[in-house]
């Protein structure tokens, strides 16, 4: 077996990829940060009055008292607007979405809950909003230089700050939802999110031969749910320590139910069950973390809600069309299926089941190949894209291609009674019909 290009399992991969997939974690870690950004500016605040006061530079600190006086009412104006401002915008975002979701798929609302600036900008306006009222309670009723604890001079400043920097992040989010809602950036950001999961993940031809007779079975005691992703250190570390191989039984994104089996082990006794927790992570819905397949599930759904009567637009079809060819012609020559991770030493500790090259061309072309009968669009950039790719397949990979070229033609000739019309769809172009 080859593992060329093979990575070992960063352990916390997961965990990340999991806390991506939320958005509280981000305006959390925000309130904590501004927290202390608030104590550091006061203690500095209080540190600019000692100083003044032990200099007896009265004048100056009474200066400074009547301007943060002044900027007590930018402060308590945008602490009273400032929520108001959050409601409006992401009332607005979540329309933008719905929309999006009808248009294209449900899954698309996935990416605006992984989004960065949609994160980063809930976190600033929470930010500003927060440290607005925490630098209220630094404001005193004293107003005499000799008496004064606290001028919030620097912490009205931040304040000031945080606002610039919300309006900035607020242009740049509303550019980013409204890019959410056009079919081409969608589709462009499901391929890149595919080639970043094919860029992470180890690959290596082979199956599980070698192993030898299977000892045991760990069977899944959680919710169930799909099979999102797995801490495949972990699973390699437990394997490792009790000297036997793992198989992992289900693929990513299969469905799993308790009590089913789902992973097998090879050589050895059965890891102690506290070797094996949280390696398995199970979810309402798929995820690209560790999941090959996903994007082309979401474009070939993109791709069937578009040629479907009630939506009727095929210029989407070949939009998603363009870049699942993009990424088979990726994959064309790359080792695909069974996955073998290696402990330190070198040894195969963990087998995992991965999609092969067939079953990705059918993912990809499948469904989509039954509708477009009635649209010579489709049916023209599906045969370009099919010859494209026999002209870059290995030969032990052309025959799937060349099955689903055979059934489309046999689909368009079947469904189109008029020779011309047939001529015209059965005509491979690029664009569709350019």
């Amino acid at each position: 077996m080859t593992d060329r290009g093979y990575r070992r399992p960063r352990p916390l991969s997961p965990l990340r990829e999991h806390l991506r997939d939320t958005f509280w974690f981000a305006p959390t870690l925000g309130f904590v940060c501004v927290f202390a950004l608030w104590l550091a500016a006061s203690a500095v605040d209080e540190e600019i009055v000692a100083l003044l006061q032990r200099e007896e530079a009265y004048d100056e600190l009474g200066s400074l008292v009547s301007f943060v006086q002044d900027a007590k009412t930018i402060v308590t104006t945008i602490s009273s607007a400032m929520m108001t401002f959050i409601g409006v915008v992401f009332s607005i975002s979540l329309v933008a979405v719905q929309m999006a979701s009808g248009q294209l798929t449900p899954r698309v609302v996935r990416i605006f809950v992984r989004s960065r600036i949609s994160k980063l900008t809930l976190t600033v306006f929470l930010a500003t909003f927060l440290f607005s009222l925490l630098v209220l309670t630094s404001y005193e009723s004293e107003a005499d230089p000799r008496l004064v604890v606290s001028v919030p001079l620097l912490q009205s400043m931040l304040t000031l700050v945080l606002v610039g920097l919300s309006l900035l992040l607020f242009i740049v989010y509303v550019s980013a939802t409204l890019r959410l809602m056009q079919v081409g950036p969608v589709v462009d950001k499901i391929a890149r999110d595919s080639f970043r999961v094919l860029g992470r993940m180890p690959r290596g031809p082979g199956g599980p031969e070698g192993l030898g007779p299977e000892t045991g079975r760990v069977v899944h005691e959680g919710r169930a749910g799909v099979l999102r992703d797995v801490n495949t250190a972990r699973l390699v570390r437990a394997a490792r320590r009790q000297d036997v191989v793992l198989r992992l039984i289900p693929r990513i994104g299969d469905f799993v139910v308790p009590g089913t089996p789902v992973v097998a082990v090879h050589g050895g006794a059965v890891p102690p069950r506290s070797r094996l927790r949280y390696t398995v992570s199970v979810g309402v819905e798929r995820t690209l973390h560790q999941d090959l397949a996903f994007g082309l599930r979401q474009l070939s759904d993109i791709a069937l809600r578009a040629l479907s009567t009630s939506v009727n637009d095929p210029t989407t079809a070949v939009q998603c069309l363009d870049r699942s060819i993009q990424f088979l012609a990726a994959v064309v020559r790359l080792p695909l299926g069974t996955v073998h991770h290696r402990d330190r030493s070198g040894r195969v500790r963990l087998v995992q089941e991965g999609p092969g090259w067939e079953g990705l061309v059918d993912l990809a072309f499948e469904e989509i190949r039954w509708c477009v009968a009635g649209s010579p669009q489709v049916s023209r950039r599906l045969l370009a894209g099919l010859d494209d790719l026999l002209l870059l397949a290995p030969e032990e990979r052309k025959q799937p291609l060349v099955r689903h070229r055979a059934l489309l033609v046999q689909a368009v000739e079947r469904t189109v009674p008029v020779a011309a019309d047939r001529e015209f769809a059965l005509l491979p172009d690029r664009q569709g019909i350019g």
